[in-house]
């Protein structure tokens, strides 16, 4: 809820009600709002109250810089050594994305599901469980950006040049793509910022 932006920064979030929410005792939620701290994804003030915390423009450049660290390896290691099942399973994984262009989250889930399928091709899964947890911050900055005209269009865009470099066996190019599709959030910060001044900071 707090990724997908439904608690916005700023939300106040109430131990009791989460435990009548979800239907748990106090002890798994303690626990999760603290995991949820560790993350920088929400503000804990003892004996006050727990309220999520704003957009980290600093974490999200550390979380895209690490992103875009692993990934140019990875794109590279696959369009190295080309696999005609890879490949086929990555245009349906863009056929799905076409499909959802109009219904965000689903189409969020997909591109992540894009992304997911490259670090087990290139046999690094934990890695993907890594930037996962790290990306908090970069994953709410992009649903902001989403829903701006063309965003999903444009994502699209850069996962089809990805694959079509993938596929002939061009790392290169895999890797140019790969940095223009990074690129495109962290490009528009300031108009995202300009929407949404209160839940920015850095």
């Amino acid at each position: 809820m707090i990724i997908s932006m439904t608690l916005p920064p700023g939300t106040v979030l109430s131990r009791a009600e989460l435990v009548s929410q979800f239907g748990v005792s106090l002890t798994p939620i303690r626990d999760a709002l603290l995991r949820l701290g560790e993350e920088g994804l929400v503000d804990i003030f003892p004996q006050h109250a727990t309220v999520v915390s704003p957009i980290d423009l600093a974490l999200v450049r550390q979380a895209h810089f690490l992103r875009r660290s692993i990934e140019l390896e990875i794109v590279h290691v696959l369009a190295a050594a080309p696999d005609a099942e890879l490949v086929a399973r990555l245009r349906a994984s863009l056929a799905r994305q076409a499909a959802l262009l109009d219904d965000f989250a689903e189409f969020t889930a997909a591109d992540q599901a894009f992304h997911k399928l490259m670090y087990e091709a290139a046999q690094v899964p934990d890695l993907w469980a890594l930037v996962r947890q790290q990306s908090g911050h970069l994953d709410r900055l992009r649903r902001l950006h989403l829903p701006i005209p063309g965003k999903a269009e444009a994502i699209l865009r850069d996962h089809t040049a990805i694959v079509e470099a993938i596929a002939p066996g061009d790392p290169v190019e895999a890797q140019n793509a790969l940095r223009r599709h990074l690129s495109g959030t962290l490009s528009n910060v300031e108009e995202i910022r300009s929407r949404f001044p209160d839940f920015l900071v850095g």
